[in-house]
């Protein structure tokens, strides 16, 4: 049984050409990719930090304004037996609102929102509003009952926030660079 191979013309001609440009261009790419590496080693060296020391400074902003917030929480509404349980949990729940009041001023409020229309006519219609965060160095500034709810006021001072968070993420500019 013999094997039939059928070349065109063409494709016979351009094989001994490929080959000779492959070989030849092999060369000319290593030394091309040999001179590429010793360029781009030589433009990362002069980039390196390495001769010189940077001093930072931190910096601190301008003004540090105050917050406050108010939370409410009704006292008749409280899961608990007797009315001074009721007190307890109210003033707990009402200091839980005021610090979301306060999360919401510093963080946002994130919105989700969702319509449906049926025939033209707008059938159902939901928000939903959410609010993440931490709060460091809120004071309670008064808790009072105020008829049948109980009150909490807090107030977030900037510049105890700032002294709180200064030795995790501080703000830093370049103080002195020495160069050696």
């Amino acid at each position: 049984m013999k094997k039939w191979t059928a070349f065109n013309s063409t494709s016979m001609s351009m094989r001994p050409s490929i080959r000779g440009l492959t070989q030849a261009s092999a060369k000319g790419l290593k030394r091309a990719l040999v001179q590429v590496a010793v360029l781009t080693s030589v433009l990362v060296s002069g980039c390196a930090s390495q001769d010189r020391y940077i001093e930072w400074e931190t910096q601190a902003p301008e003004s540090f304004p105050k917050l406050t917030a108010i939370g409410y929480a009704p006292l008749d509404a409280q899961p608990a037996q007797t009315q001074s349980q009721r007190v307890l949990m109210a003033m707990q729940a009402s200091k839980i609102a005021a610090y979301r009041e306060l999360a919401e001023q510093v963080y946002g409020q994130q919105l989700s929102s969702n319509s449906s229309v049926n025939d033209w006519v707008l059938s159902s219609d939901s928000i939903q509003a959410s609010v993440s965060g931490v709060i460091r160095g809120a004071k309670v500034v008064k808790t009072y009952p105020a008829g049948d709810h109980y009150v909490t006021e807090l107030e977030l001072d900037f510049s105890q926030v700032w002294d709180l968070y200064q030795q995790q993420n501080r703000p830093q500019k370049i103080k002195e660079i020495t160069y050696f």
